[in-house]
């Protein structure tokens, strides 16, 4: 019978149970979760020669866990964000710990005993009308892959949805009605329904009739009918703004990444600190009410928004 302090079967009942089961964590946490461990258990075996199948809960006591966080800023780089997410998979599994295993109680509070680090909230950074109108016309309308790539960046401008929606975003999530409308499902498998601008439907539609039964239900595919990656929308933005930059030469001073874009307009959808705030380009009846700005995100200094031309 294996000890009750050897660290794999708690490894174990932490993924397969406690995670999936018990915690129902979305697959990136749990993956976020692996990747932790693995750097883990592969930065004590270095520094102990220790096998990760033979390693005891002792093996990973509180100087040790701080040592790893101290290589993961010094050595890989990481910033003070990343380092507190892997605290955090660090402190929920010593949790089950404290409850699988009493004996290493002692061991699993000090652990626990580790606090976060405070780390700098920089403001997220914008984009003016003019640049974004820019980004939206570089790409080649000629193109199979110009077309699908203005689709994608003019949902995300209008939809404020994160990469991770668009990019597994189905095309029956776009409801084409009186009023045209995305379901999209965020972090915590929160729902929304964000409507979409007049242009924004007659573009998604077009796109959706020419990709037809191409890549099954998938709104923006690859090339071979994939799943677009995080790396591929991050490759298709930077082209986008290499294309508009003979045109808006201000975008090479700026890091603009889908982020930025996603936070281009204080919307509801985007930040809870933005207050009736309408902006639908492209829609001649459409305007902006006069109102103050108020925003988590950096914004030109505006206290009134005029009506679109």
């Amino acid at each position: 019978m294996m000890p009750s302090d050897v660290i794999a079967p708690h490894l174990q009942a932490f993924f397969a149970h406690y995670l999936c089961q018990q915690k129902r964590l979305s697959p990136h946490t749990i993956v976020s979760c692996r990747d932790t461990f693995r750097l883990l258990l592969t930065f004590v075996r270095d520094q102990t020669g220790i096998e990760p199948s033979a390693l005891r809960i002792a093996d990973l006591d509180a100087p040790t866990v701080l040592r790893f966080l101290d290589y993961l800023e010094e050595q890989r780089g990481n910033a003070v964000r990343s380092r507190n997410i892997r605290l955090a998979a660090i402190r929920s599994f010593f949790r089950l710990v404290a409850l699988r295993d009493p004996d290493s109680l002692g061991i699993a509070t000090r652990v626990l005993a580790i606090p976060s680090k405070r780390e700098d909230k920089k403001l997220i950074g914008y984009l003016t009308r003019r640049e974004m109108q820019a980004l939206l016309a570089a790409p080649d309308p000629a193109t199979w892959g110009g077309r699908r790539d203005h689709a994608l960046l003019l949902t995300l401008y209008n939809s404020g949805a994160r990469v991770s929606e668009v990019i597994t975003l189905k095309r029956t999530q776009v409801r084409f009605e009186t009023s045209t409308f995305v379901h999209l499902t965020g972090k915590g498998r929160k729902e929304r329904t964000v409507p979409l601008w007049p242009d924004t439907a007659q573009v998604l539609k077009a796109w959706f009739r020419e990709v037809g039964d191409y890549a099954g239900e998938l709104a923006f595919p690859s090339a071979r009918g994939r799943p677009l990656s995080r790396d591929g929308v991050d490759y298709l933005l930077k082209h986008a703004i290499r294309r508009a930059l003979p045109t808006c030469p201000s975008l090479a001073s700026k890091p603009i990444s889908p982020h930025v874009m996603r936070h281009y307009l204080p919307f509801l959808t985007m930040s809870s600190n933005a207050k009736n705030f309408t902006d639908i380009p492209g829609n001649s009846r459409a305007c902006r009410p006069s109102l103050l700005l108020r925003s988590r995100h950096s914004f030109p200094r505006l206290e009134t928004v005029e009506k679109v031309q």
